[in-house]
């Protein structure tokens, strides 16, 4: 029976499997999967001495597919991000804490909290920015907007799992193509990998997570050029746009901000001290 070893003993060798796999922190990664598998709180492995044959099974399928470098996210299908918890899929970004610099930028530049804002996320994948914007603001209203029907279904999936149907609509669009009218706060996280730089990154990233949300064309600038364009015809007059930024990318985009009429107004660093996050708002004409 397969349940005949410990858990100390399973363990060890999922993080040996994990660690030859090039897996960072593998024991700590096999201990999450295996309470993911057992469906167990992570602080009860102290006390686990042994698994039933159903979880033990699982947990060797989800190591084994972990060893292939498939993201945490994905195997297990959800990933927290902001106060939220989000469904992960195959078709979107996975939410990273990066990310999240674009919600702390947010609060600083519209404290107040109780403004009826209209919300626009480009690029939304799986809505985690509209959907962490929209439970920090409880009477605004949004719209995210993706070009990949299977991502705007995750979104729905999502602002029903947070209990923001009501206040949310996702639309498959290229970028704002298929809007009209203005919004106070503009959200996005756009592709901005240089192609050449695509074959560096990391296998999680490299092979699993949708290339389509990754590649920024040979400058990495691409999707900033076209959201740029726009954002002027979208963007209410006192209002904002909070882009995120690649590394060392922050010159470059002020300066295509600025040839739309837009300009500079905070940039924010994330926990790395990289500029992640850059504000924007309507020139003086």
């Amino acid at each position: 029976m397969l349940n005949k070893m410990r858990v100390r003993d399973i363990l060890a060798r999922a993080t040996l499997r994990l660690t030859q796999a090039g897996v960072e922190d593998a024991r700590a990664e096999a201990r999450r999967l295996l309470c993911w598998a057992a469906g167990i709180d992570l602080t009860a492995i102290v006390t686990l001495l042994r698994l039933d044959d159903t979880a033990q099974a699982r947990f060797e399928d989800v190591i084994a597919r972990r060893a292939r470098r498939e993201p945490y996210a994905y195997i297990t299908g959800s990933r927290g991000f902001w106060t939220q918890d989000f469904l992960t899929n195959e078709y979107t970004l996975i939410p990273r804490a990066d990310s999240e610099t674009l919600i702390e930028a947010l609060r600083h530049h519209k404290p107040q909290r109780d403004r009826p804002y209209r919300i626009l996320d480009l690029g939304t994948g799986t809505g985690c920015l509209l959907l962490a914007a929209l439970s920090h603001y409880p009477n605004a209203r949004g719209v995210g907007v993706d070009i990949v029907p299977e991502a705007t279904q995750l979104a729905r999936e999502n602002a029903k799992l947070n209990q923001l149907e009501r206040r949310a609509r996702f639309v498959t669009s290229h970028w704002g193509d298929a809007l009209t009218g203005r919004y106070d706060i503009i959200l996005s996280n756009p592709p901005y990998i240089r192609t050449g730089d695509l074959a560096e990154l990391m296998p999680e990233v490299r092979y699993y997570e949708p290339a389509s949300a990754l590649d920024g064309g040979a400058s990495g600038l691409d999707a900033y050029a076209a959201i740029l364009s726009d954002l002027p015809r979208l963007m209410r007059r006192d209002g904002i746009a909070v882009l995120e930024l690649g590394k060392g990318q922050d010159q470059e985009v002020r300066h295509l901000a600025a040839e739309n009429g837009l300009e500079m107004r905070a940039c924010y660093n994330d926990l790395n001290g990289i500029a992640r996050a850059m504000i924007l708002g309507l020139g003086a004409y």
